[in-house]
C-alpha cells in the first residue's frame, strides 16, 4: 500500500487554480506582498467554528426552610417555669399526686369552658395547688366539611384558656402531665396560693 503525502501535488495545484479563478470570494482576502504563485491553495473544507464548551447547570433552587409550628406539648413545656423548681421536678415526672381532676374529654368548647373556669376558682378558693385537667388526645375524624377540623380542640385550647383572663390570674404554670396522669392529654395545672 502506497503511502499518501501531504498536501497537493503540482498537477493537484494547477487544477485548483483553475477553479480558483472561477469562485467569487465572499470576502476580499487581505492583500498580501508574497508572490501569489507560492500561495497555497486554501483547504477545500471549511474551519469548523471553535466552539467553547460552557457549563451550563441551571441556577441552584432557593433553600425553603421549612418552621413547622411547634406542638401545643412544646409550647406548654418550654414555657418559663414560674413555681420552685424542685416541686416543678417532681410535678413533671408524675410524683406529685393531683389534689383534684376535671374530666373534659369528648365535650364541646361551649360546654368545657365554663366547666373550666368554675373548676379553677373553686380549686383555688379551696386553697389547692395543683389540680389536673383531662381534655383527650383527639379524634382523627374528619366531617367532610370546607374546614378542616384540628385534631384535639380541647387540647389546643385549654392552656389559652388557663393563660388568659379570668384564670390566668388564679394559674401559676400548666405542664403537659405524665404518662401515668394522661400524658398529652391531661394537663397539671399549679394554682397560685390563695390570699
Amino acid at each position: 500500500m502506497a503511502r499518501r503525502r501531504k498536501g497537493l501535488s503540482d498537477e493537484d495545484r494547477a487544477v485548483w487554480g483553475k477553479v480558483a479563478e472561477t469562485v467569487t470570494p465572499r470576502h476580499r482576502p487581505a492583500p498580501t506582498t508574497d508572490d501569489a504563485s507560492d500561495a497555497r491553495p486554501p483547504d477545500p473544507k471549511p474551519a469548523r467554528p471553535r466552539v467553547e464548551q460552557i457549563d451550563i447547570r441551571p441556577p441552584a433552587a432557593p433553600r425553603i426552610e421549612t418552621r413547622l409550628a411547634p406542638s401545643v406539648a412544646d409550647r406548654v413545656n418550654s414555657a418559663p417555669v414560674r413555681m420552685h423548681h424542685g416541686l416543678h421536678k417532681k410535678m413533671v415526672k408524675g410524683k406529685l399526686s393531683p389534689e383534684a381532676r376535671l374530666d373534659l374529654h369528648g365535650m364541646t368548647l361551649a360546654r368545657a369552658h365554663p366547666l373550666l373556669t368554675r373548676f379553677i376558682m373553686d380549686a383555688h378558693d379551696r386553697g389547692m395547688r395543683l389540680v389536673l385537667v383531662i381534655t383527650g388526645k383527639g379524634r382523627d375524624v374528619d366531617d367532610g366539611g370546607p374546614i378542616p377540623i384540628r385534631r384535639g380542640v380541647l387540647r389546643h385550647q385549654v392552656p389559652s384558656w388557663l393563660t388568659a383572663p379570668p384564670l390566668g390570674a388564679f394559674v401559676l404554670d400548666i405542664r403537659t402531665a405524665h404518662l401515668k396522669h394522661g400524658g398529652e392529654g391531661a394537663y397539671y395545672v399549679y394554682l397560685k396560693r390563695n390570699r
